[in-house]
């Protein structure tokens, strides 16, 4: 059976050689203690797993800014939830 356990540094090497998968773990990791300043830094290294983590975090925040910020940094579907939000009619955004 796979080691579950993997070591972060482990997961760093392989992300930093083109591991997608490695990259996406980072990711989970990062989201589970609740660390944005990593999630951030992990799209930035195109993560789309840490811009749907991110994303959602944002959107249940109303974050717009947020997740202006996301979709220039090239994930999709921030930009998707930016319009959602902006287009609800007044009263429907929990601010």
């Amino acid at each position: 059976m796979a080691n579950t356990n993997t070591d972060r540094e482990t997961l760093r090497e392989l992300a930093d050689e083109g591991n997608e998968t490695a990259l996406d773990r980072l990711a989970d990791l990062a989201d589970a203690v609740g660390d944005l300043g990593e999630l951030s830094e992990l799209l930035d290294e195109g993560s789309m797993r840490a811009g749907l983590l991110l994303t959602r975090r944002a959107a249940s925040a109303d974050d717009l800014r947020e997740l202006q910020r996301i979709s220039d940094a090239g994930y999709v579907d921030a930009g998707n939830e930016l319009n959602r939000l902006l287009e609800a009619p007044a009263g429907e955004r929990g601010n």
